[in-house]
């Protein structure tokens, strides 16, 4: 009992420790292309904030990445899966709205929908690039 508890415990801290790592990476993409298409500053410390939730609901997503691998050949595409690619699409649905809802600009407004929906597609188009540079 006190060793699964302290697995558990330990799986969370790492979970935290590598999302936060994650982060970095899109929260510097998201304040620059805010920065370019609201033409005006954005607070960074909230781009990372909104990115670093979003990379802790990414990482779990990651988990049905490695479960839809299992027990399938080496080299299958996983978005053959219906669910996969639904997932992918809520994942880009939440990074969209945390975006818009905690990345204000200095002005004290909101940014636009319409901005942080380009502001994840970026960040999406950035690890779909990676991912497949680093798959081959």
């Amino acid at each position: 009992m006190t060793q699964s508890l302290l697995t558990l415990f330990s799986a969370g801290i790492w979970w935290v420790i590598y999302s936060s790592a994650i982060a970095v990476v899109p929260a510097l993409i998201v304040w620059l292309s805010l920065r370019w298409l609201e033409k005006t500053p954005v607070v960074f410390n909230r781009a990372y904030l909104a990115s670093l939730l979003w990379a802790l609901a990414a990482v779990l997503t990651g988990g049905l990445v490695i479960a839809a691998q299992h027990g399938r050949a080496p080299g299958a595409s996983i978005f053959t899966l219906p669910w996969m690619r639904a997932s992918l699409v809520a994942d880009m649905v939440l990074g969209a709205w945390l975006v818009w809802w905690m990345v204000p600009r200095v002005d004290a407004r909101r940014v636009k929908p319409t901005s942080a929906c380009m502001a994840v597609a970026l960040v999406m188009v950035v690890a779909m690039v990676v991912g497949t540079a680093i798959r081959r």
